[in-house]
């Protein structure tokens, strides 16, 4: 990638992958990059104010790993925050079913408003946490999404009770990705999942992106996901 990313730059990036967005996928983006900025300065939503860098450490940054996994059918994005990487996903991918499970209600409020905002259809924001509303969505989707929510070992433990058996975990992770996955082999096995993939990836300011792709083998035993404070506690960390 350039070292001046620019708008261009990320249409160009998606181009190279096979992704030709149209005016009206252009749009969205737009809308959602200004809205991002407004209601910025009204909640805590993100550090990355300037839109060429909304662009690549957000909008890129979200659909990297559908350039090298296959992303399709339902997803759930756990922790999502400002829609990341759900929100561009969809955007990027109509026809992806979007269910996103956020513990804030003012990001929820903003996560609504944005949806109605894209028109985007098929995308159900929940204000819950996700061990709590495992109940009514365990075994579920296709493929279960989290960014920047917390350490591989907990994280796993809270995505991939949602995943179908032969769905994914796609976890999206900085630097430390490795050395998280490498943590995080008891929770994997623990959980049902094999390692099937991974993806490192540098943006234009040298930061690493690793993506891990996660196959589900096996059911997850019922007593998973614990209450947070267990996970918290005492993660199922190891071989």
């Amino acid at each position: 990638m350039t070292a001046n990313f620019t708008q261009e730059t990320f249409y160009e990036t998606l181009r190279c992958h096979g992704i030709e967005l149209s005016d009206k996928q252009k749009q969205q983006f737009d809308v959602y990059a200004k809205m991002l900025v407004e209601w910025n300065e009204k909640m805590n939503l993100t550090a990355i104010t300037q839109i060429d860098e909304i662009y690549e450490k957000h909008f890129l940054d979200s659909i990297l790993p559908s350039f090298v996994f296959d992303i399709s059918g339902s997803l759930c994005d756990v922790g999502a925050g400002a829609g990341f990487p759900s929100i561009p996903l969809k955007i990027v991918y109509p026809h992806l079913s979007v269910t996103i499970i956020e513990t804030l209600g003012k990001r929820v409020t903003f996560l609504n408003e944005l949806v109605k905002a894209l028109a985007l259809e098929d995308v159900q924001c929940l204000h819950a946490r996700a061990e709590e509303a495992c109940a009514d969505f365990r075994e579920s989707f296709d493929h279960v999404t989290a960014r920047a929510v917390a350490n591989l070992p907990m994280l796993s433990e809270l995505c991939i009770p949602f995943i179908r058996v032969g769905g994914s975990f796609i976890a999206m992770k900085g630097a430390s990705g490795h050395e998280e996955v490498a943590a995080a082999k008891k929770a994997i096995r623990v959980l049902g999942c094999e390692l099937r993939n991974s993806s490192d990836v540098y943006l234009s300011d040298g930061s690493l992106r690793v993506n891990v792709e996660f196959v589900k083998v096996k059911s997850t035993p019922k007593q998973y996901p614990r209450a947070f404070a267990k996970i918290k506690k005492n993660p199922l960390r190891g071989e």
